[in-house]
């Protein structure tokens, strides 16, 4: 009796935010999310517990065989593993995924502390799973429903008083490693203390952008994404474009993904895309767009022609053969269900904001033509805006949640409100009453007050308009980040390619602005410059970092292509050894330096980070070096840097070759990981001083803490490296030993064959009769050396102009 009231007791009081702890997850539901949600919980560290249901047709003795009786859960894995892009960090991580089944492994819930619910969208189902759930859960532990349609508050409803307080929505979208939106939908009596804790779970464990949202229909993202892509289809009717135009106005050029609208929906699935815009007309009677989410026509042909997108082959795009065999994307014609290839017309209005520079400059240019491309779209703008600014509050009380909603949930750049303001609030809101689309009176009351955006930025803080004030307030959580795009007064220096800024407690970061934050004589200036200020100044140190959204598409190509078909070759030998000689300052200056890796961090990029006293890298880093794609070999530090690296871990009687092997197929094939994990494994980070950071948002934020780690521990300035073991002649030999083999299976070209033999000569220092030790700058003249006799090949010239044109390497 007394434990029975002592349990009691514990399981009425809810755990502080602070003070809570998720070990062990159940996820209930091995599908498309389930499986892949599992694998994001298994890849953060945590111990995961996979159930599924077991299968009905088992015989009588496959009922008593546990393989079986798990092979749902356990062929869901299986396939999800399988997919790409690749639902987890690094295959390491499965080991921490235990699969099981609903019948004979629920009751290992009460280990969890936290279960989430992520089985098929019936209310009944649900509810019945939650039937057992509750009686088998450990007082205290997290109950959430990954639901996109059902509301919280009836699956809620009949569940205990403790059930209730420690329940929530968490909607993860697919793919959840990927899509960093993670939704939480309370119901009325869920505990803020369990709110508080998700909002900060999310973002420091999860490395998720967390938006909360209210009890209503497809929540934030869907409802507004949903309602934008019904919009389409409906001005479809309306304006003389084919779906492949429409697809180039809604995609990049106005910050949406490259996929756009159309392909969007192929991958998602046609039935998908109707199912949520079904449930949001039935159940918001009130809407006043709520007829814009009934589909219209020819997609309800394509749902009864099965043409739901990539699932069944075509959609509103179908992939076919021309005469010539080659490979092409047939789009519908809604006129007249027929898939044709139509030609996109060059709309002025499209061509101008093409080549206007950067985003804001684009939608401006956009939304001031008078072409058929620019009427659709300013349209489309007035209804996504008008949209918005209605459902303020009824999903939401705050703007930007619906802004971080679509930017990480449906990939735009901006938000709407965010391309309202770039747009201009009023110039906008004078059209819009025009096009008979009004506003709500809280967007004419804040232009009444004198704000004329949304947003403003003041005192390094980003700060928005909140509509029951009538005043501006700081975005919550930005404390825990350093957004440079918040911090542009604190610019000490800039040049052409570069930002130097203060952030504060005796730290600067310098950000790379070139296109593609390509690295050419600017940036090399600029890094050299925050090094000697830093030194000169008594600063702590430097982080190397950027908000954009790669770290480094490498070193700027197009300067070392004109360089090398002019013969230039004294400028691109000078132009190399600056390269590496900044390399060279980064590793060994008097002040640490820090860098932040994040997204495509390829080629001089890479270099820059190996060469860094740690790099504090987002989980989502995609490294290599990349040198071969362009005819050339790494010249900026990368391969001297590999070969150390292998020295550093040779043994005395450990078998060395294969340390070199793995470094020299690295480079030879252009290796790129697919996470910082694997870029360990790839000899590219160092455990011994990178760190890995699942949240990209974080990553100048704790590698200005390394900086600061590093200096408070007494860094010294790391000595130049003249003892690197190199294998001569024999490493060599083997390594080229099977090269022949490649070139007559068609794996590699004789040009190929040539790049991977300056590799070799490289990594092993050259032609050297027996293993040695050689200097950090005798490997860098050898780079230099084989990087400028490359570039005078014809083949290295024609595998850079494709990649410049194309973006492609050319296999010649």
């Amino acid at each position: 009796m007394k434990n029975a009231v002592s349990r009691e007791i514990k399981s009425s009081i809810v755990i502080p935010a602070n003070q809570r702890h998720i070990r062990k997850v159940a996820v209930l539901g091995s599908g498309v999310m389930g499986s892949r949600i599992a694998c994001h919980f298994a890849h953060i560290g945590l111990e995961v517990l996979l159930l599924d249901i077991v299968p009905f047709d088992l015989s009588e003795e496959q009922k008593n065989n546990s393989k079986a009786r798990n092979s749902i859960v356990d062929d869901a894995l299986k396939s999800t593993v399988k997919s790409k892009p690749s639902p987890i960090y690094h295959h390491q991580f499965l080991d921490n995924i235990t699969t099981g089944n609903f019948e004979d492994d629920l009751d290992k819930i009460a280990y969890c502390d936290w279960v989430i619910e992520v089985i098929i969208e019936r209310l009944d189902i649900k509810k019945t799973l939650f039937d057992k759930v509750e009686k088998l859960r450990k007082p205290g532990s997290l109950i959430t429903s990954n639901t996109s349609g059902i509301p919280i508050s009836m699956l809620a409803k009949g569940r205990s008083e403790e059930f209730q307080r420690h329940f929530c929505g968490t909607h993860f979208f697919n793919p959840p490693r990927y899509l960093n939106l993670f939704e939480i939908i309370p119901h009325n009596t869920t505990d803020p203390e369990i709110i508080k804790f998700f909002e900060h779970y999310a973002d420091l464990f999860l490395g998720k952008t967390p938006v909360l949202a209210k009890d209503t229909p497809a929540f934030i993202a869907n409802r507004i994404g949903v309602f934008s892509m019904t919009t389409i289809f409906q001005l479809m009717n309306d304006f003389d474009l084919s779906i492949g135009e429409i697809d180039v106005i809604t995609g990049t050029l106005t910050g949406k993904p490259k996929s756009a609208t159309f392909r969007t929906a192929d991958v998602v699935g046609l039935d998908t895309l109707i199912k949520v815009a079904k449930g949001v007309y039935d159940n918001c009677p009130k809407d006043e767009r709520r007829s814009t989410f009934q589909i219209v026509d020819f997609v309800l042909s394509m749902e009864k022609n099965q043409w739901l997108g990539d699932k069944t082959g075509q959609g509103f795009y179908k992939k076919s053969k021309n005469e010539q065999g080659k490979r092409v994307f047939l789009e519908l014609d809604p006129k007249t269900l027929e898939y044709k290839a139509i030609p996109k017309r060059p709309f002025d209005s499209i061509l101008q904001a093409k080549a206007a520079s950067g985003l804001k400059n684009k939608l401006r240019m956009l939304s001031k033509g008078n072409d058929e491309a620019a009427r659709f779209n300013n349209t489309l703008n007035a209804m996504v805006f008008q949209y918005c600014a209605h459902r303020i509050p009824e999903i939401s009380d705050e703007l930007y949640r619906i802004d971080d909603g679509m930017k990480t949930g449906f990939g735009w750049e901006m938000g709407p409100f965010e391309m309202w303001d770039v747009i201009g609030v009023r110039e906008t809101l004078d059209q819009m009453t025009s096009m008979g689309f009004e506003a709500p009176q809280w967007v004419h009351s804040m232009l009444a007050s004198g704000a004329t955006s949304f947003y403003k930025h003041q005192a390094g803080q980003r700060m928005y308009w909140d509509i029951p004030s009538t005043s501006y307030k700081a975005v919550p959580g930005q404390k825990h980040f350093i957004l440079l795009a918040n911090r542009k007064e604190d610019i000490v220096w800039n040049n052409s390619g570069t930002n130097l800024y203060d952030l504060g407690d005796g730290v600067l970061n310098l950000e790379f602005k070139t296109k593609m934050n390509s690295i050419g004589g600017e940036v090399l200036e600029g890094i050299n410059h925050a090094i000697n200020k830093a030194g000169d100044e008594g600063w702590k140190g430097l982080v190397l970092g950027n908000d954009a959204s790669n770290f480094s598409a490498g070193a700027n190509l197009a300067m070392i292509l004109m360089l090398a078909v002019e013969q230039e070759y004294d400028e691109l030998d000078l132009a190399i050894r600056q390269f590496q000689q900044t390399a060279m300052r980064v590793r060994h200056s008097p002040i640490p330096v820090v860098a932040g890796p994040h997204g495509m961090t390829l080629g001089g990029g890479c270099e820059i980070t190996m060469h860094s006293d740690a790099a504090l890298a987002s989980a989502e880093t995609y490294i290599g070096l990349v040198e071969v794609g362009a005819g050339v070999i790494p010249a900026g530090g990368g391969c001297k840097e590999l070969a150390l690296r292998a020295s550093d871990y040779y043994h005395t009687n450990d078998p060395k070759i294969p340390r070199i092997v793995e470094a020299f197929t690295h480079i030879a094939t252009a290796k790129v990981s697919s996470s910082a994990h694997e870029a360990f494994e790839l000899g590219l980070l160092d455990k011994r001083k990178d760190e890995v950071v699942i949240n990209a948002k974080r990553v100048i934020a704790e590698a200005k803490k390394k900086v600061l780690e590093l200096h408070d521990n007494g860094y010294s300035q790391p000595p130049i490296r003249k003892d690197i073991e190199v294998m001569g002649r024999s490493g060599m030999a083997a390594l080229l030993s099977g090269l022949s083999g490649f070139e007559l299976g068609n794996y590699a070209t004789p040009h190929d064959i040539t790049i991977a033999q300056k590799i070799a000569y490289v990594l092993c220092g050259g032609d050297l009769s027996m293993p040695s030790k050689v200097s950090e700058q005798y490997l860098l003249d050898l780079e230099r050396e084989a990087f400028l006799s490359l570039s005078g090949e014809v083949k290295t010239q024609q595998r850079m102009i494709s990649i410049l044109k194309t973006g492609k390497p050319l296999r010649n």
